[in-house]
Parts: C-alpha cells; sequence; structure tokens
C-alpha cells in the first residue's frame, strides 16, 4: 500500500513516520521549505522522538517529502488528511485550507484510491465531498493526538474510530490500521465526525466544571483535590475522568470543538445553553493567575513577576494560543516588569520582546515579587526550590494546577496558591 499524507505540520508528520514503520509513505505539503526541511530530517514543530522517526522512515526509503502532487499522488492507494485545522483568535475553525487541500488531489487520485480524513471538520464534511466528487470514497477517522505523546498515542492507542459509508472500504482501511490497534469501532461518517466534536466538548466540560467547584472550594474553605479524590472514587465517574482542578484548556483543540457544535446547531435552529456556556466558564477561568497575583500584591503595576514556562504544553516548541502567553500580555498591560524562563524558547513574540527569557529558574526568580507556574516542564521538578525561593524579593507562588504542591506548600513562609486550595491553607 502507497500511503500520501496531505499536510505535515504536528499530527500529518506524526501521521506520516508512524505509518512509514509497516507501509510506504510520501508526505505531501505545498509549502516547499518545509517539505526541503522534511528531506532533511528536520520536522517543523518539535515533539519528543520526532526527529528520530522521521530519519528512520527515511533511512529505510519507506518514507519521503514531496510538493509536487502530481509527483507524490503517482500510484497512491490512500490520501490521508491531516491538515492542522486553524482557529482565529475567537476559537472558530478555518476549514478552507483543509478544502483546499483535498480540490487540489483528489482529481489526481486513481479510480481505486480512497481518501481518509483525520483533520478537525465540521460533521457534514465528508458528505459534502461526496456529493463534490461523485463516485469518491471518503472516510473520516479522528485525530487524538497531544503534543509531548504524540508518537505514543499514535502507535499505541486505546482505540480507532473509523467512519466509512461501505463494509469493503472499513475493511481495507483495517488492514493498515491494524498495525496500529485491532480495536477499530465501525460507525458511519457522520457519527465519526461528531465523536470528535463530543469527545472535546466533554473534556471541555469536565475541566470548566471542576474549575468552578474549585474556585468555590477556594472561598469556604474545602479543598478542592479531596473533592476530586471524592468523585472518581464514584463509580459512575471513574478515576480517568476530566476532574483535576487547575488552569483552564489552552490551544484552539477543545475550544474549536466546542465552538463548531454552537453553530452547527445555529444553523440548524437548535438553541444550545450548556456547551455555548463552557467558553463562556474558561474564558473566566483564565482570569484566575491575575486574580491571585492582585490578592496577593494589591495592585500590580510596577511589580515584577516571574512566568515558568512559556509553551502551549511541555514538551513542545508551541507558543500559539499559550495561556503563558496570554498571561503576559495581561500583566504588561497592568505594568508588571516579566522575567521568564523556558527550557526551548529563546524569543518571544513581536509585541512581547520586551520580557527577559533567563537561562535558569534562579536567575528568572531573583528580586520578583512573585513567580507563576504557567508550563508544567520537568526541569522545574529538578530545582532546589529551599534554597530558590530565597532570591525573591516575596516568595509568593502562583501555580494553578499544583505542579509544584509538593515542593513548595510545606516550605516555611511560603506563600503558595494552586487552584482550589483554600485560603487558610
Amino acid at each position: 500500500m502507497k500511503v500520501v499524507v496531505l499536510g505535515l505540520w504536528h499530527l500529518g508528520c506524526v501521521t506520516a513516520a508512524c505509518c512509514a514503520k509497516f507501509v510506504n509513505v510520501v508526505g505531501l505539503d505545498f509549502d516547499q521549505q518545509t517539505v526541503v526541511q522534511l528531506k532533511e530530517g528536520k520536522p517543523p514543530i518539535f515533539e519528543p522522538g520526532l526527529t528520530d522517526l522521521i530519519q528512520e522512515g527515511l533511512t529505510s526509503r519507506r518514507l519521503a517529502f514531496e510538493s509536487d502532487p502530481v509527483i507524490g499522488l503517482d500510484g497512491a492507494d490512500l490520501l490521508w488528511v491531516t491538515y492542522d485545522t486553524p482557529v482565529d483568535d475567537e476559537d472558530k475553525p478555518d476549514v478552507s485550507p483543509v478544502l483546499e487541500g483535498i480540490d487540489r488531489c483528489v482529481r489526481l487520485l486513481s479510480d481505486n484510491a480512497m481518501v481518509l480524513i483525520s483533520s478537525q471538520v465540521p460533521v457534514g464534511t465528508c458528505y459534502l465531498l461526496e456529493r463534490r466528487y461523485p463516485g469518491q470514497q471518503f472516510a473520516y477517522s479522528p485525530e487524538n493526538l497531544r503534543l509531548g505523546k504524540a508518537i505514543e498515542i499514535f502507535l499505541h492507542p486505546d482505540r480507532i474510530v473509523l467512519g466509512t459509508r461501505r463494509d469493503v472500504d472499513f475493511a481495507r482501511l483495517s488492514e493498515l490500521l491494524n498495525n496500529f490497534s485491532t480495536n477499530i469501532l465501525h460507525v458511519r461518517t457522520e457519527s465519526a465526525e461528531m465523536i470528535k466534536h463530543a469527545i472535546n466538548a466533554f473534556l471541555a466540560l469536565s475541566i470548566t466544571f471542576m474549575n468552578e467547584i474549585a474556585r468555590v472550594c477556594e472561598q469556604l474553605g474545602a479543598d478542592a483535590r479531596e473533592v476530586e479524590r471524592g468523585l472518581k472514587s464514584e463509580a459512575r465517574i471513574g478515576l480517568k475522568a476530566y476532574l483535576s482542578p487547575g488552569g483552564p484548556f489552552a490551544g484552539g483543540t477543545l475550544a474549536r470543538d466546542v465552538m463548531t457544535l454552537d453553530h452547527l446547531a445555529n444553523q440548524i435552529g437548535e438553541n444550545l445553553i450548556l456547551i455555548p456556556a463552557i467558553k463562556v466558564s474558561n474564558d473566566q477561568h483564565k482570569k484566575w493567575a491575575t486574580e491571585k497575583l492582585s490578592e496577593e500584591l494589591g495592585p500590580l503595576a510596577g511589580k515584577r513577576v516571574a512566568v515558568l514556562g512559556l509553551t502551549y504544553k511541555p514538551n513542545t516548541d508551541t507558543l500559539r494560543r499559550s495561556l503563558a502567553i496570554e498571561l503576559c500580555r495581561s500583566l504588561i498591560k497592568q505594568g508588571v516588569t516579566i522575567t521568564a524562563f523556558d527550557p526551548v524558547v529563546a524569543a518571544m513574540p513581536a509585541d512581547l520582546r520586551g520580557i527577559s527569557i533567563t537561562r535558569s529558574v534562579s536567575e528568572a526568580i531573583k528580586g520578583v515579587d512573585a513567580m507563576v507556574v504557567a508550563t508544567e516542564w520537568p526541569q522545574l521538578l529538578d530545582t532546589n526550590w529551599h534554597d530558590a525561593v530565597t532570591l525573591m524579593n516575596r516568595p509568593i507562588i502562583v501555580d494553578a494546577n499544583g505542579f509544584l504542591r509538593s515542593s513548595l506548600s510545606e516550605l516555611s513562609g511560603v506563600k503558595y496558591r494552586s487552584v482550589g486550595t483554600p485560603k487558610t491553607l
């Protein structure tokens, strides 16, 4: 089988590199510079293990990269669409790059080639494409990757959702997907598209629900982490529920599906109440860190704050939609002087270049009035916090997820704030 993976950013690079362990793969992207770098074994995004896996595929000659669709699609059995669907600052998705990429490629496919879409698209996209290209078979399988753990999750998923119109198409695609899991859930294409929306909306709902509970806990003397234990010990909820008090969800992934569901409902005249409220609640919770800083420091103008971690998640170099970057912008507007530490970020966005990025945690927190743990890099756990906090002007730590709770909350004289921890503790 020859698989052509269209769209080479995070999802596409991981998909191409993992599939090349088993079949011949061509990674296709219309950005020539991206393709040139990938031919040299350099992915456009940092993901642990991805560079090695791409280089392994290039060495075995099962993996190649191409920017010309005529060359790349020659002899293809499967076009796997893996664009990372962009979202705007209001979390509204833009599927036009996905559809435009498909339009450029479908006419070049042989009669028996299939199209499998894993990009996040609204329910009904496969149906739209089937009407646009009669006779072409489209299938949908929602991606389930997480930055920092993408390769492990792709190679060893809990299950794979696959939406097809025909049993013969399901059987054909299963030959490839069985290399990763034999637990493949066969559904219609619209259901597969909706499953992605529903999963992300449910995870977003769980996060916002627990953070609202946690904010009430802070004011009434309850500890949200103890409440979390009580919830997860309930058999109807379970240990794996997304019910840990902490920061708001970030990036565009969860919010994109919340907004998509709301938009789809509006199109068909359904007035949803719960789904739109998820974003409202999450946006409100984004103010938590600055609210805690204000509670501890009073007016923030003229204060010095260290922000530890800048990327969207640990084990990635992505800054877009990072909560740490949003926090920096908010603090700058309030007149705060910021120093920052991040192990992989060397330069800030243009509007934040006045922020000093230090080479160590100690440099970042020296002389500051407070510090915020913004991205949970493992390097922070290796810091000698007993000595480090003595470098601060005031030992005030704001740590939404409680990442350093075991290291910091018991230190004498330290004021430690995490989501859901009552003020008296």
